[in-house]
């Protein structure tokens, strides 16, 4: 069987949503400007369609743009076209959208607005791509980099490059995209851009893999990982985890490359990237296929085929049709292999891309065969011997022309170094001359002057020496004190920036409650802390109750680490203590809710978009029931006795600004006496280690924990904590640690 594996490459796209029903209000108060008004309902636009209601975001789209036009506002007329074109083409609906595109050009052109006209032409560059008309999608790109180029867009000449080679390497032309990948990354380095890096670093990783070459495709892919952790950029974070799960899947490592792609799509669903989305399941299903599990693998690919037909997305909806009929060919089941090929040849043809076109018909001619329908068979492998040679005469004259910028190259090189070569001849030849001569002139001089001359020249000699040695002497010291007094500067800075950190260290380490009441709260517990830096974003929190209430308490994870990640811990600790205390609620669930609320009224204090938080696993422990609410960290219970883990999951949104914010769920459980129960933070989990440098996982933790429960709380934690860092080893501790646990 062909398993098509899909790699996904970075178009990037942002969003930005306000309060629905304050955005209305703004836009229907008549007595603010009409900029201001657009304004809103530019943002309304996005707003309710990251609610997902696309009916709603383009009839706003069509009033922002019969408003503007009245007022001959040419700047939101174009806004109110670019936005319904994109709400088209997120709703599969992307052949509607083309005309919406061109419209929007046009009156581009007629504004004389370049740098509108050149985000748009990239917009249906990326839009022609995605339903497999390569080439036309190349031409628009083009002319939105000449444009960008000529009024010195950089950020745009950065996307317009990534776009091409993102064109190209889909059309299998590596040599040209790497070259687009390598100015881009210059472009977006010098920008400073880390999202636009992160996609461009992806890419070049993808198409590494494609060459086969794997270990430098994971160096560019953990690298975009690394940056896109870090930015807290959840496309870039999804697309790096998918394609290392290829890598996986590369080498034969199944179970880890499901896991990859299992995160990859639940984060593309998180942020409706249905194709992406499309693409890492089809990527389960050739693993789950691998696996010998068959079912599952069909499962998936239907899946994956309802999605890209949902998105219109021609090419890749063939091959996963096309993987479906592989697999019943491989089981025997010729009719229905053979019924599934046909649609999904029809579905090729319909794409028009040739590299699709080859692959399903070499599977088709197979089907046909296998079928004894030898006539077609015949017609379908003269489809496929088509398609090879056209995309063949492509390569070869793609291929030419790198053979002669090669040649050109060479020959440059070679004529460089012949005339170096002679120039050093020449030189040398002048050199030995001039030797030569003041070698004669020299000796002429001393028989001339004899002893005397001698003398006076060492005389000389002496004196220049001592000069030169008491001028040296004195530049040495003088540079010295240079030196000395930078260095006390160095150090007297190093120290105050300490100093600063370890006292806020201190400050942190005031927010965190006291061991004795931890211990007074939970008697029979442990909490294992350990931040990578001095101090932290994750922290642990208990909050008292009255006594026939229980007790809260909570493992917190913050954006980041080190001084970003413990200033935002102090405003999500805070929220967390004004939750309980002054709306005095009590289960977790609405104490997240509240808390949500209270951290994103902070961030939006800012003039600019702040997207920080944090997860969070909350519990509130009253007797032996357990109330658990949780922000993407889960709750794991282990029953006395039991030998599995009980999985209770949190809700996939963070605690900050998220696109479609719901209520969280609070859980309850009865618990009996023995029962442990544990809460904790992705730094554990996420550490890389062991013989092959691999994350450590929630599984392996989920057998240590087992393992243990035998021990006391004071032991599990010492094995919870030698576990760690005999897996870290000589390896960096990748981010902090939080693993609280209890027994009841």
């Amino acid at each position: 069987m062909k398993q098509i594996a899909y790699l996904l490459l970075f178009f990037s796209f942002s969003t930005h949503a306000q309060n629905a029903d304050s955005l209305r209000g703004v836009w229907e108060n008549q007595s603010l400007s009409d900029s201001s008004r657009f304004q809103a309902l530019y943002e309304l636009i996005q707003e309710v369609h990251a609610s997902k209601n696309p009916d709603s975001a383009i009839f706003y789209s069509d009033l922002l743009y019969q408003e503007a036009q009245a007022k001959k506002e040419g700047k939101y007329q174009i806004r109110a076209l670019r936005a319904k074109a994109k709400v088209l083409k997120r709703n599969g609906r992307s052949y509607e959208a083309i005309p919406v595109y061109e419209a929007a050009i046009a009156l581009c052109v007629e504004l004389e607005d370049q740098k509108n006209e050149a985000n748009v032409l990239s917009d249906l560059g990326v839009l022609y791509k995605d339903i497999d008309k390569l080439e036309k999608g190349i031409e628009l790109n083009e002319k939105a980099l000449k444009i960008r180029e000529k009024i010195q867009d950089h950020e745009g000449i950065g996307i317009s490059l990534n776009n091409m080679g993102i064109i190209y390497a889909n059309q299998g032309d590596q040599a040209t995209a790497i070259q687009y990948y390598s100015k881009a990354l210059k472009i977006r380095e010098a920008n400073g851009n880390t999202k636009m890096i992160v996609s461009t670093l992806n890419n070049m990783g993808i198409l590494y893999a494609m060459g086969g070459d794997m270990e430098m495709a994971e160096k560019y892919i953990r690298q975009s990982l690394r940056q896109s952790l870090e930015a807290g950029h959840q496309s870039g974070i999804a697309s790096a985890l998918n394609n290392i799960g290829n890598i996986h899947f590369a080498r034969g490592d199944v179970d880890s490359a499901i896991f990859y792609f299992e995160e990859s799509a639940a984060i593309k669903e998180e942020i409706g990237d249905y194709i992406g989305l499309g693409r890492s399941i089809g990527n389960i299903a050739n693993a789950y296929y691998r696996n010998g599990q068959v079912d599952k693998a069909i499962e998936y690919q239907y899946k994956a085929v309802e999605l890209f037909k949902q998105q219109s997305i021609l090419g890749d909806r063939a091959n996963s049709l096309n993987n479906i009929a592989a697999i019943y060919s491989d089981e025997g089941k010729t009719s229905k292999a053979l019924e599934l090929g046909k649609e999904a040849m029809q579905i090729a043809n319909e794409s028009g891309n040739l590299k699709i076109i080859s692959d399903v018909a070499k599977d088709v001619y197979q089907y046909y065969r296998d079928a004894g329908q030898y006539n077609q068979a015949l017609k379908t492998y003269e489809l496929y011997i088509q398609s090879e040679d056209s995309l063949q005469s492509e390569a070869n004259q793609k291929e030419l022309i790198r053979q002669q910028y090669k040649y050109t190259y060479e020959k440059q090189a070679a004529a460089d170094s012949v005339r170096a070569a002679e120039e050093k001849k020449v030189t040398d030849a002048q050199l030995a001359a001039q030797e030569a001569k003041l070698e004669q002139e020299k000796t002429q001089r001393y028989a001339l002057f004899g002893g005397l001359g001698l003398a006076l020249v060492f005389a000389a000699f002496i004196f220049n020496r001592f000069r030169l040695t008491s001028k040296q002497k004195d530049i040495i010291e003088e540079q010295k004190q240079i030196v000395d007094q930078a260095y006390d500067e160095l150090e007297e800075k190093n120290t105050e920036i300490l100093d600063s950190i370890n006292y806020a260290k201190r400050i942190q380490s005031a927010i965190l409650p006291p061991s004795k009441l931890v211990k007074e709260k939970l008697r029979d517990s442990f909490v294992l802390y350990k931040p990578k830096d001095i101090v932290a974003g994750d922290f642990y929190w208990l909050e008292p109750l009255k006594k026939e209430e229980g007790v809260l308490f909570a493992a917190a994870d913050c954006t980041g680490h080190g001084v970003p990640g413990a200033m935002v811990s102090v405003i999500c600790n805070n929220g967390l203590n004004r939750s309980v205390r002054e709306y005095g609620l009590t289960e977790p669930g609405k104490i997240l809710d509240q808390t949500r609320e209270l951290v994103i009224a902070e961030f939006e204090k800012s003039e600019e978009e702040v997207k920080d938080g944090m997860d969070v696993a909350l519990c509130r422990l009253k007797g032996t029931q357990l109330q658990y609410a949780g922000a993407h960290n889960p709750l794991w219970v282990i029953r006395k006795d039991s030998e599995e883990v009980e999985e209770i999951k949190a809700n996939k949104q963070p605690i900050g600004k998220f696109d479609e914010p719901l209520p969280y769920t609070t859980h309850t459980l009865e618990l009996k006496a023995g029962d442990s129960f544990y809460i904790f933070s992705d730094g554990y989990v996420d550490q890389f280690g062991g013989e092959k440098g691999k994350k450590f996982k929630s599984l392996n933790l989920k057998r240590l924990l087992l393992s243990i429960q035998k021990e006391s709380m004071e032991e599990q934690m010492a094995s919870v904590d030698k576990a760690f860092e005999d897996w870290k080893g000589d390896l960096e501790q990748l981010d902090d640690v939080c693993v609280i646990g209890v027994r009841v």
